[in-house]
């Protein structure tokens, strides 16, 4: 499938469509909300299916197959903060903490991102290893509690404090049980403990109706992030250039990577995905906690205003097109 062709699948796509009828609504001042117990219940679901879907392909999975793709993630969720860091210090011209917060932004994943990818290899015809979803729950820690020590350690050398400051007991139980890490581990364990069989059982929920469901949360998606443009357009340069330059570049690492560590070109295309993403979710809790005086006007803007559509609709088939050209997937 060449590039033209990959790029109109994902455009014309329900999702993608849906999450361009929430800007739309959003810029035309449209009363369109989704309840807030709707939204609640819509990412429970999309998590614990990812997490049940996941679980079971781990059962099947050898240790040796997954043990490569595992620690290139636990890598790249060390590394992509360090230098995520220094870039935002010296190109941005940023203070600590809202370094360190772009830095956990950007090291860590969105969920939704990765669902949307997914959904997008399924109607490309594209296989690709069903564990993923263990990758996603390794990457979602890692990078948050490197990008805070090295704010606390930044911290330390100017010889400063927080006030009283969060103990690293704290933050690290609020990311360990933060409702996307419980539920997507919680869901891997139950489909690994109920293996195909078990997931048969409650496949015409968990997995029949799923992209149905991606559609309505991707909605108020569109929603939400339509109204964050006003940040966008008082971002600044460094903060619209990097919200596309670095997930390109994170993804093109990822493709490489993924083939590497012997992930098939649909599997290395959904590990770019994980790496080229923002978390908005888990990375903005822990920070909120820890660094409260870091701006969510800089890193959620570029997070969910920036680099979340930009991947929804340029990445995600770029990512796929590359690892198509590099894995022998011909097109």
């Amino acid at each position: 499938m060449d590039a033209l062709e990959l790029v109109r699948l994902n455009l014309l796509s329900p999702m993608i469509l849906a999450f361009a009828l929430g800007i739309v609504a959003t810029l035309v001042r449209s009363d369109l909300r989704l309840p807030d117990a709707l939204y609640s219940a819509l990412s429970i679901y999309l998590l614990l299916a990812i997490g049940l879907k996941g679980g079971v392909a781990l059962r099947a999975t050898p240790l040796s197959e997954i043990a490569g793709p595992a620690l290139v993630t636990l890598l790249a969720g060390a590394l992509i903060p360090l230098w995520t860091y220094p870039i935002a210090r010296r190109l941005g011209g940023w203070g600590v903490a809202d370094s360190a917060a772009l830095a956990a932004h950007y090291g860590s994943v969105s969920v939704v991102t990765f669902v949307a990818a997914q959904a997008f290899l399924d109607r490309a015809g594209v296989p690709y290893e069903g564990f993923l979803a263990t990758l996603l729950a390794l990457l979602e820690v890692p990078a948050i509690l490197v990008a805070l020590l090295i704010a606390r350690r930044a911290d330390a050398a100017r010889d400063t404090t927080r006030g009283a400051g969060t103990p690293w007991t704290e933050t690290l139980r609020e990311v360990l049980t933060g409702k996307s890490i419980v539920l997507i581990v919680g869901g891997l364990a139950m489909g690994a403990a109920a293996g195909a069989a078990g997931m048969e059982r409650v496949a015409p929920f968990f997995v029949d109706p799923f992209e149905g469901a991606l559609t309505l949360f991707l909605l108020e998606m569109g929603l939400v992030t339509a109204r964050r443009f006003g940040e966008v357009r008082s971002a600044g340069v460094f903060l619209l250039a990097y919200g596309t330059i670095a997930p390109l570049a994170h993804g093109t690492i990822g493709v490489a990577a993924g083939l590497a560590s012997g992930l098939s070109p649909g599997g290395a295309a959904l590990f770019a995905t994980l790496l080229a993403s923002a978390s908005y979710i888990a990375a903005t809790a822990a920070v909120r906690l820890a660094l409260p005086e870091a701006s969510p006007g800089r890193y959620l803007t570029a997070s969910l205003a920036i680099t979340f559509p930009f991947n929804l609709v340029i990445g995600i088939p770029t990512y796929a097109r590359l690892a198509q050209a590099w894995g022998g997937g011909g097109g």
